[in-house]
């Protein structure tokens, strides 16, 4: 079999971002030289807050039409919270690569570790493995700053807008089903819950009416509607019971901030924003300035969200390999947590962010790790 050579559109960003991103990219290279058959080649490109600091620009001229023509774009961390736009929001060129690249489906996997001190007393907590699925194109963020779509915006009353499409959301929840569907294919519970506010909002029961639309093509899978006010309660009640959420662009983003919570911090909270024709990968936490430089930063949100990019390519691009190569790493990353072989500082542990990465690389070359995936 031909390898599949990668391009790699990647963005290290702002703050910890270089240091995050050196060390995904160590892993997912060290992953193709042990399964073989692909390869990633990384197109730097700069982005981010620093870079408008310096420019005036929150990307390099062309480097969106590099990403557009790559097969995937990787992210560290962008944005800092001492540089912004003179309206005081963020530099956020990310927010606009959902809407120009169409990246409606926001997956954030919320999973349980073993040695990771649990927020939850309940000896289930252990069994939590989730996925929020934040549509990333429109709903509130739909006039977000970056997007300049506010129809109200004035010293006395600004209007902000909750759009909801039936193209977009057919798509969503479409994504949604069939990504419960591969999931009870694994063994998890394969079901899908509505998040929603359908009870006050026009927008929000026009989601709702969608999803029951479109559940009919999925009966094999289990539906239900949950409150996004009583999601929350559930998702510190009883977590272990959901598979894959699926919401609005804000109720999403807020929830996946809970459910990191949950699982010990944003450390590992990865992220994938996937489209008809691109994928974007990313940690869903920030660029944490405060310690950057310092060898404290917990990459593994970075090295989980770069699996996920495998396992994509090697979807996409009928490359088999590539999503071997991603369940190698998250293998590796598994067993490091059972073994206590993965002690990150966020979690009161003893490594730092080149000690992660290194313990990380040496699980990838352990004999007993590679059989499990053969």
């Amino acid at each position: 079999m031909a390898q599949k050579d990668f391009v790699i559109a990647t963005m290290p960003g702002d703050g910890i971002g270089k240091d995050i991103v050196n060390a995904a990219t160590s892993i997912v290279d060290l992953s193709s030289d042990i399964i073989g058959g692909y390869k990633c080649n990384w197109d730097l490109i700069n982005a981010g807050a620093t870079y408008f600091a310096l420019t005036g620009k929150d990307v390099e001229p062309g480097g969106e039409e590099k990403a557009d023509k790559s097969d995937s774009i990787f992210l560290g961390a962008i944005g800092l919270p001492t540089i912004r736009h003179t309206d005081g929001t963020e530099i956020c060129p990310h927010l606009r690569f959902r809407e120009v690249f169409n990246l409606y489906a926001g997956v954030r996997p919320v999973k349980a570790y073993p040695n990771i001190t649990n927020r939850l007393s309940n000896e289930l907590s252990s069994k939590i493995d989730l996925v929020i699925l934040r549509e990333s194109t429109e709903g509130l963020f739909y006039s977000a700053a970056v997007h300049n779509r506010c129809p109200v915006d004035n010293n006395e009353e600004v209007q902000d807008i909750m759009r909801i499409t039936r193209t977009t959301t057919e798509k969503l929840h479409d994504f949604a089903f069939n990504l419960a569907r591969q999931r009870k294919n694994k063994g998890k519970l394969g079901k899908v819950t509505c998040v929603d506010k359908a009870n006050v909002f026009r927008s929000q029961a026009f989601f709702r009416k969608i999803f029951d639309e479109r559940k009919q093509n999925f009966l094999d899978i289990t539906s239900e509607h949950c409150y996004v006010d009583a999601m929350a309660l559930n998702l510190i009640r009883n977590p272990w019971e959901y598979d894959i959420l699926v919401m609005e662009n804000m109720f999403g983003d807020i929830l996946s901030d809970l459910g990191g919570g949950l699982v010990g911090g944003m450390g590992m909270a990865s992220c994938a924003e996937i489209g008809d024709n691109h994928g974007l990968f990313q940690p869903a936490h920030g660029s944490a300035p405060d310690i950057m430089g310092q060898n404290k930063a917990n990459p593994l949100a970075t090295i989980l969200s770069s699996a996920l990019m495998l396992n994509y390519l090697g979807e996409k691009h009928n490359c088999p390999l590539a999503s071997k190569g991603a369940e190698l790493i998250e293998t590796a990353i598994d067993t490091g947590f059972e073994r206590n072989q993965l002690r990150p500082m966020e979690f009161g542990g003893d490594m730092g962010t080149q000690e992660i990465s290194n313990a990380i690389l040496l699980l990838l070359k352990d004999d007993t790790i590679q059989k499990k995936i053969n």
